[in-house]
């Protein structure tokens, strides 16, 4: 059961956020993604968690093991989002470290919605967050306070944005912040400013889809260029991150939300949000300042969906009671956690996206090859067996 609690600042250290973004996988898991999210918590130790979305991959949790078949009812595809949920929070559970979560475009994609997925998260006691149903918000929206190490004074804040739509089953869900949304913030900071004296109660702001204006951080470029991402239209465009704008590296161009009610506008506004952070790129990793606010994108912690060795991790956030509004944050990835050896190679190859062909053909040769060994020794066998007869 999900149990009412005041998070606070620990005292006599920094405070530390990890978020964890795209982990999207299924009810058989890509074990290289557990193992790593594992060896991070233990290495960080995180006093709170924040899933960002795509938690799991909801598009494909109807199918069983080999791909061939899909459920059809609407308690066997809930039975699997529950397991798949077990691989990502019982980690956490475990070591007892507060969480929260938003959605992102994949978790909807099934025949539960939003609100009855929550359900599954409320059994674990370390969860908290969601909104209060009367504010007419997706149920993921929410803002999280968090108090002085004193548990006097709420000094920090937490905002979470759903901008992952809802599934109608008409192709992908929309994919923005919607204007109540945008209000509901606008009016909430506001009530947070005016508890805290008239000052803003500096803040991290978590979303799954990056904001439109994230696409002015691209520029055109050579297709030869080492840098350049393919533009989605097909139309034979590539561009590359303006590090001149931007500093970090990218894979891919940007998937943004498809529209835009002020949200930057009422960030700007309001003045308390200390970063943007977004999750939904997988092989993007930057930070920027756009129109006076800081950005931050974070990549991806699948296995199971695309992805590569350098983006494939989590983000690591660390503030101190002192200057609450100075927030610095790292990076954190596979082969930072477990290091470039013949085990942290095979793991990585034996569950990475990319590596799916390559792993059907050396499994297939593995398996031909034992066929031979085998066949030849039945055979051998057969022989002697006359010669004694």
């Amino acid at each position: 059961m999900q149990v009412e609690r005041k998070l606070m600042f620990p005292e006599g250290r920094k405070l530390r956020i990890m978020q964890v973004s795209d982990v999207q996988d299924m009810h058989f898991i890509r074990p290289a993604a557990f193992k790593m999210l594992d060896a991070a918590y233990d290495r960080v130790k995180p006093d709170i968690i924040v899933f960002t979305g795509d938690n799991i991959l909801g598009n494909h949790i109807d199918e069983f093991r080999f791909d061939k078949f899909r459920v059809k009812s609407k308690k066997a595809v809930a039975k699997n989002i529950k397991k798949a949920l077990t691989y990502v929070l019982e980690p956490v559970e475990k070591r007892q470290i507060p969480f929260c979560m938003i959605y992102g475009n994949h978790d909807d994609k099934n025949l539960l919605s939003k609100e009855e997925q929550a359900e599954f998260y409320k059994e674990y006691s370390c969860f908290f967050g969601l909104s209060d149903p009367d504010e007419g918000l997706d149920c993921d929206t929410c803002n999280v306070p968090i108090y002085d190490s004193a548990g006097e004074k709420v000094i920090f804040n937490l905002w979470l944005l759903d901008s992952a739509g809802k599934d109608d089953g008409n192709g992908d869900p929309y994919q923005y912040v919607t204007p109540q949304t945008v209000e509901w913030y606008k009016k909430t900071s506001s009530k947070l400013r005016e508890e805290n004296g008239g000052k803003p109660v500096p803040s991290l702001m978590f979303q799954h889809v990056p904001v439109i204006q994230t696409k002015e951080l691209f520029i055109e470029c050579d297709p030869r260029d080492p840098d350049a991402v393919k533009f989605p239209s097909g139309d034979g465009l590539f561009y590359k991150l303006d590090l001149f704008k931007a500093r970090g590296y990218a894979g891919e161009y940007p998937d943004t939300c498809s529209e835009d009610f002020g949200q930057l506008e009422a960030i700007r506004e309001q003045g308390d949000v200390c970063a943007f952070v977004f999750g939904h790129d997988h092989s993007n990793s930057f930070e920027a300042e756009i129109g006076g606010v800081k950005i931050i994108q974070t990549p991806g912690a699948s296995f199971r969906c695309y992805g590569t060795r350098e983006s494939r991790g989590v983000r690591v956030f660390e503030i101190d009671e002192a200057d609450p509004g100075n927030v610095s944050n790292y990076e954190l990835g596979y082969f930072d956690l477990f290091g470039s050896t013949a085990k942290s190679e095979f793991d990585y190859f034996m569950s990475a996206d990319e590596f799916d062909k390559k792993r059907l053909v050396s499994i297939g040769s593995a398996a031909a090859g034992a066929g031979i060994l085998l066949g030849g020794k039945i055979i051998k066998n057969l022989i002697k067996g006359r010669k004694r007869k």
